[in-house]
């Protein structure tokens, strides 16, 4: 199967080449001002296939407030606001990501969600969260993010530093799949393809052994199949302890 999956690979390659000459002339950017409407539409749906699954995820967040105090949760890459749902009632919200288009639609979330509130939206990549501060928040959430960064190592550093000691870093992220399944053959044919749909995203990614060398004193992952198309079916979910 490998060199089938190369051949097609490189098929998609060749086809997607129009997409890599735009890519390296700076057009591509202009996808950005896109993606937002595309995302709002894709996180509707997926939220509602993934809603126990978040649900379940995020019930563990009131186990990180300090004694007396209220909830400070960072979102790396909040995108439309999708997870501002699942937050609990009373916390405050500082949100990141580096696409300043999303605005409009975090804007919007942020009304719906009058249960939070809201310190600042940061454009920034996860990478580099300078603006934040060393150990300043309970928790910090990242879903649907390791796909797309560029460094997750530093991704995670970021996170590592702006959690207080004992806070907690949460996840669900999509992940290449088994070698010997035919997901795993069709992820790597259609990854050219999907960088460009995906704004950058990689579905070829064995983002648990990231997370696993992270340096995090306690981690809690799981691996989870999810109500998807079979190219994102195959999940990471849980939380790592600081």
């Amino acid at each position: 199967m490998s060199l089938a999956m190369r051949f097609w690979t490189l098929v998609v390659n060749v086809l997607c080449i129009p997409m890599h000459v735009l890519k390296a002339l700076g057009l591509y950017e202009g996808y950005k001002r896109v993606f937002p409407i595309c995302q709002q539409r894709i996180s509707v749906n997926y939220n509602k296939k993934m809603h126990e699954k978040k649900a379940e995820l995020f019930r563990s967040l009131p186990e990180f407030i300090k004694p007396g105090g209220k909830l400070t949760i960072l979102e790396i890459g909040c995108g439309t606001g999708a997870n501002f749902e699942f937050y609990p009632p009373g916390c405050k919200v500082i949100c990141t990501d580096p696409n300043p288009h999303f605005q409009k639609y975090l804007d919007k979330s942020m009304k719906q969600n009058d249960h939070l509130t809201y310190d600042q939206f940061v454009v920034a990549s996860a990478e580099d969260m300078a603006s934040v501060g060393d150990e300043s928040v309970d928790a910090v959430v990242c879903t649907l993010v390791l796909c797309t960064v560029r460094d997750i190592p530093q991704t995670l550093r970021e996170a590592h530093r702006i959690l207080r000691r004992g806070g907690g870093f949460f996840f669900l992220e999509h992940v290449v799949a088994d070698p010997s399944t035919w997901s795993y053959f069709f992820q790597h044919v259609f990854q050219p393809i999907w960088y460009y749909f995906g704004d950058g995203c990689e579905v070829t990614r064995e983002t648990w052994k990231y997370l696993e060398d992270a340096g995090f004193s306690e981690l809690k992952l799981r691996h989870v199949e999810a109500p998807l198309i079979f190219v994102i079916k195959p999940h990471i979910v849980g939380y790592a302890v600081k």
